[in-house]
């Protein structure tokens, strides 16, 4: 599907066609049959001749050639499919059996339209980003198990890591936002002693600001990026287990059936993003998501954030994304980029102002 999008004029969601015509003694007996081929498959931008080759035309001899190449792939795909006992016409997933299932199922474009006018949110949008904390995850998971054992383990795990790489680039991203926070004057942050200190007086000074930096629940990449190879730990020694809602494991299914592709967006580092649902109590469901997106791309409070996901993912339009999470404020920024927005409301979630416009759901099963 993705070779499709190199043809000219389809996108990922497209059903390609290629007309075969019968082979003639003489090229110039082609135009008659390939005319007719043209007239029926108007998007085609090439025609078989059956037992001599392939005529393919585009803007330009880079477009020709481009769309060669990709003819190339998905004929050499097609034959290998083939070989297997596999009908590539007919595929059994992805968006073309999701295009066929609405067609069986009574839906149009009209009804599409109507749900549109009377404010609803397109039922299959091309991708969907989730929050984790307060989503997919309750919020008690994170404050009272992750932050937890992260505080708790802060001093051994620094300890026993200090000369490995990730805990070497962990300090210096803490030795940098601390000189940053004193100069601010932050709450809870103290010095840092230099590089000619003790290993042991350098380890007390990041613990003492890790923990008022989790006290703090400060949503910065430096506290993020430790916590994650922490949590690794956890889970390695399965010390912790990642927690989801019941409904989530149907939903990411369902969605990755449709052929919908599904990203986590989280204050968390990627890394712990990928351990929650790597570990969970439903398995693994990772083969569920496309990626994962953390603060590096920008808070989740900015609009900005949203805009340079919606680049990232390639979407024609940021309204091709819908954005699930709990909390107004990044609801209120992603919507301003132009995303689709649910609000999730999960026991132990925050309240949101009265109002607000958003459409809530209590379960993913609703959307």
């Amino acid at each position: 599907m993705e070779m499709i999008k190199g043809i000219k004029g389809h996108g990922y969601y497209d059903e390609l066609v290629i007309p075969i015509i019968e082979n003639t003694a003489y090229e110039y007996e082609l135009t008659e049959s390939l005319a007719k081929a043209i007239e029926a498959y108007p998007k085609t931008t090439a025609v078989l001749v059956r037992n001599h080759g392939i005529y393919i035309w585009g803007d330009s001899w880079i477009s020709a050639k481009t769309q060669a190449e990709c003819y190339h792939y998905l004929f050499d795909a097609a034959i290998k499919l083939h070989q297997l006992g596999l009908d590539w016409s007919t595929p059994n997933h992805g968006p073309i059996k999701s295009l066929r299932s609405l067609m069986i199922a009574g839906e149009s474009n009209a009804s599409d339209k109507t749900r549109k006018a009377s404010g609803e949110i397109d039922p299959f949008p091309r991708c969907i980003v989730l929050d984790i904390e307060g989503t997919t995850t309750p919020i008690s998971f994170v404050t009272e198990v992750l932050f937890p054992y992260a505080r708790q383990n802060v001093g051994r795990h620094l300890s026993v890591t200090y000369d490995t790489p990730d805990t070497e680039a962990d300090i210096k991203l803490l030795c940098s936002q601390v000189q940053s926070d004193l100069k601010q004057g932050i709450a809870g942050a103290v010095p840092i002693p230099s590089d000619g200190a003790c290993k042991r007086a350098v380890i007390d000074a990041l613990v003492t600001n890790v923990e008022a930096m989790i006290k703090a629940d400060r949503k910065i990449t430096a506290l993020k990026e430790l916590q994650g190879h922490m949590w690794r730990t956890g889970y390695e020694n399965n010390e912790l287990k990642g927690i989801v809602f019941d409904d989530v494991p149907e939903a990411l299914e369902k969605w990755h059936t449709l052929g919908i592709k599904v990203y986590i967006y989280s204050s968390g580092s990627r890394l712990a993003q990928r351990l929650i649902f790597g570990h969970t109590n439903h398995g693994d469901l990772r083969k569920y998501l496309s990626g994962f997106f953390d603060t590096t791309v920008g808070n989740k409070r900015e609009t900005r954030s949203y805009v340079e996901i919606s680049e990232s993912l390639g979407v024609d339009k940021p309204s091709d994304i819908l954005f699930v999470t709990d909390v107004y404020q990044e609801a209120t920024a992603a919507k301003a980029a132009g995303l689709e927005v649910i609000i999730s409301v999960r026991p132990g979630n925050a309240p949101l102002p009265e109002n607000h416009g958003f459409k809530m759901i209590s379960s993913f099963s609703e959307i």
